[in-house]
């Protein structure tokens, strides 16, 4: 689902293709992570005393020395240059959802407080912590918007260098995590550091783990047979690779398919049905775009 931008006024959504589903969809992700973010926020790291990482973290500094005004308050004000960045480097959609998602997120953080059973192992809590915390940044992040924060520079950076948007928030955060440190319990920091890493990876499962799939290379002399099998029994696409033996020197045509984690069994049985001395290889794909595999998010 996509809410594209008029090529002329990136700011004017054109009639023609707005899609009024999509757009409530988007809002619902956003408000729906935010929600979920806070509980992790509210209920884990603020009574465990843990530090995070990028402009949460720098909210949460804040709001110990001054435990008076609440987290949601310094998060918006640090948000300000953040989303001025953005608004001149990464599309007007994405900020005008952004700038949504930075409100409800800081209305959240300030007023979804649920009871949580305490954790007494700040090991368990930092993992907790980064589950949930995790799971609400990737629910966002799924959507055409962020909640603001190092989201967005970590989404303009995997828009200009193509780099996963959770390895970068994570390395940022620990720079946070370092200062945090250095005025807190070092102890904590470490623990927090647990949280970062926890969510990072969380958030990168939420974000890519829905499109992922299995690669299949296929090298036998019976490619044609095996290629209509998984076209008609799997309906999966097959592409022909054309390679030649290093050491009998004779052409092959080598079969190349994507399939889900599912389908793996299936597929090994009908090419080992068909040719026993087939040579096949198996890799794990970080992503696949493209028809019925998923679409490109668009920033």
């Amino acid at each position: 689902m996509s809410l594209t931008p008029s090529v002329k006024d990136p700011i004017t959504l054109q009639r023609s293709s707005i899609s009024w589903p999509s757009l409530f969809w988007n809002l619902f992700l956003i408000t729906t992570g935010s929600c979920v973010f806070s509980v992790g926020l509210n209920s884990v790291l603020i009574p465990q005393q843990f530090l995070s990482g990028g402009v949460v973290g720098i909210a949460l500094i804040f709001h110990y020395f001054l435990p008076k005004f609440n987290t949601g308050l310094f998060y918006f004000l640090l948000n300000i240059p953040l989303i001025l960045l953005g608004w001149f480097s990464v599309s007007r959609t994405f900020m005008l959802y952004t700038a949504y998602g930075m409100a409800v997120f800081s209305l959240s953080a300030a007023w979804v407080n649920p009871y949580l059973p305490p954790v007494e192992d700040p090991i368990l809590g930092a993992i907790l912590a980064g589950v949930i915390c995790g799971t609400g940044a990737g629910i966002i992040l799924r959507s055409q918007g962020s909640a603001g924060g190092l989201d967005i520079l970590g989404v303009y950076l995997n828009k200009k260098l193509g780099l996963r948007v959770g390895m970068t928030v994570f390395a940022l955060s620990s720079s946070v995590l370092v200062v945090g440190g250095y005025f807190f319990d070092f102890q904590k920091a470490l623990y927090s550091l647990i949280y970062v890493y926890a969510s990072g990876r969380i958030m990168d499962a939420v974000i890519t783990g829905f499109n992922q799939r299995k690669s299949v290379l296929i090298v036998s002399n019976h490619s044609d047979a095996i290629a209509k099998e998984i076209l008609t029994r799997l309906n999966r696409g097959v592409t022909f690779l054309h390679g030649t033996g290093g050491y009998t020197r004779k052409r092959k045509q080598v079969i190349f398919s994507i399939i889900t984690l599912t389908e793996l069994a299936k597929v090994k049985e009908l090419v080992y049905g068909i040719d026993p001395h087939a040579f096949m290889v198996v890799n794990d794909t970080l992503e696949v775009l493209g028809q019925r595999h998923g679409t490109r998010r668009v920033f």
